[in-house]
């Protein structure tokens, strides 16, 4: 996209058809490399956002009524299109968002069995039978899609989460409204034009893009909304609750973490450091489920900071496209600002600070020592390649500090002593635990999420089937 007619421009997709924002604005859509222009997309108005919504809502009672054949056909179908497309949808993660070539090929691979997994839940949306007092009748759960559901995604995994939350809404019956991210909007037109080419009907997914601050409220707040679930800080997502606690809409929230990484004296660093190093700098640290703490028992302490800080020189920040390229640029100047204001509050007020250079749009990876409670940084999701090392004397003290934080996201524990890992799983105040495996790990079935200022509720084939229908009990008196 090097030249102005390379350029293009997003529209919305609602109800089936592609439409200019209101007014026609359009907001530009950055590459986070170096900032040139990759592409200008439609600023969404509330009145644009009504009319997605006024379509999925129209769409709903016919969708709902799809058989579990239709859906999983439409869903595999989407399937083996994005297999066609996958040129396209990996040059818009590593152009769009700033992703290295593996994490491109990471996400891409994710986001097919996101999909996949979904066409296997529409045949497991379920309810059961139950035993009744009265005697003659036949007692019966079913579960029903809610309606319209409003989908909120982030711009650093943007295919995962569009995959998993719009394709199991769709499902289990529902329609969907999705507002992605500001800095990702062209991987959800991408997506739609899939979902379009596999033969949904016209309104059961409608994509408006636009400014978050602007538009969001119109979206959760809307009396037609069902449901919302939403991917973003902690800050926004409280807002969020609010908004959903007031008009009574389900919802379920993934938000910030803190993740913390628990070593033991008998662990193995040689199958260690790389786990470690792959749970902060994977996509330059911009994912919340980064280890951004480790706690080493001192026994290893010392040998653990040499050996991470010699990793940290080596790994790659070439071109995006180079398989050797880890650490990707932050994703806007504002995010920029938070991390290099972190490794300076740090830095200022004692703390041993290996890396933290920059280069460009990109932070080196950096490794923070000395760290006490006064820093921002001990505290404070930074949200980069930036994470603290602290010598633990005991496990004790390890699980102690692990749990000494508002967020509850993904934990990890590297230790060959059963007992002590199934201690800290069963105590870690987080919704996701690894023993001797990295913090960044996910699967489409699981029930992933977190506790605290990480969100509320879970995500998955399974939890997302839960939340995003509703039992309804049934009676026949024979």
């Amino acid at each position: 996209m090097d030249a102005k007619t390379d350029i293009k421009t997003l529209q919305h997709f609602i109800g089936g058809e592609w439409v200019d924002a209101e007014g026609g604005n359009t907001f530009e859509d950055l590459n986070p490399l170096d900032d040139s222009l990759y592409a200008n997309a439609a600023r969404g108005t509330g009145n644009d956002m009504r009319k997605a919504i006024g379509a999925a809502k129209a769409a709903f009672p016919a969708y709902k009524e799809t058989t579990p054949t239709e859906r999983e056909r439409w869903l595999l179908r989407v399937a083996e299109i994005m297999e066609e497309r996958q040129k396209d949808l990996v040059d818009c993660l590593i152009d769009e968002i700033g992703s290295p070539i593996g994490k491109a090929m990471f996400e891409f691979t994710k986001g097919l069995t996101m999909v996949r997994a979904a066409a296997g839940l529409c045949r497991n949306v379920r309810g059961e039978t139950i035993p009744s007092d009265r005697p003659g009748t036949v007692s019966m759960s079913i579960r029903e899609p809610l309606g319209v559901v409003a989908v909120i995604t982030p711009f650093n995994v943007p295919l995962i989460k569009t995959t998993r939350l719009v394709a199991n809404a769709l499902a289990v019956g529902n329609t969907v409204v999705h507002l992605p991210s500001e800095m990702a909007p062209h991987l959800t037109v991408l997506f739609a034009e899939i979902i379009a080419e596999a033969g949904f009907p016209a309104g059961t997914y409608n994509v408006v893009t636009g400014m978050g601050a602007e538009i969001g409220d119109d979206l959760t707040s809307d009396g037609d909304i069902d449901f919302v679930t939403f991917t973003g800080s902690s800050v926004v997502g409280q807002h969020i609750n609010e908004i959903c606690a007031k008009n009574k809409t389900p919802n379920t929230l993934e938000l910030g973490g803190k993740s913390p990484t628990v070593i033991l004296a008998d662990a193995d660093l040689d199958k260690v450091m790389p786990l470690a190093a792959r749970s902060i700098f994977m996509f330059g640290g911009q994912a919340c489920i980064a280890s951004s703490r480790f706690y080493v028992e001192r026994p290893l302490y010392d040998e653990f900071v040499k050996r991470f800080s010699m990793i940290v020189t080596k790994i790659g920040m070439g071109d995006l496209r180079d398989p050797d390229t880890v650490i990707a640029p932050a994703i806007s100047p504002r995010q920029r600002e938070r991390i290099k204001s972190h490794i300076e509050d740090a830095r200022a007020k004692g703390a041993t600070v290996v890396g933290g250079e920059w280069e460009g749009n990109r932070c080196k990876p950096t490794l923070l020592t000395d760290v006490s409670e006064e820093m921002t940084v001990c505290k404070t999701e930074t949200f980069g390649p930036v994470t603290s090392i602290y010598p633990i004397d005991s496990y004790e003290e390890g699980l102690e500090k692990a749990n000494d934080t508002e967020y509850g996201l993904s934990s990890a524990i590297f230790t060959h002593d059963i007992d002590k890992a199934f201690h800290f799983a069963r105590n870690i105040g987080a919704g996701m635990c690894h023993i001797n495996g990295p913090t960044i790990h996910d699967e489409a079935h699981v029930p992933f999420g977190g506790n605290g200022e990480s969100g509320v509720g879970r995500e998955g084939t399974d939890a997302d089937m839960e939340a995003m229908t509703e039992l309804k009990w049934v009676t026949v008196q024979l």
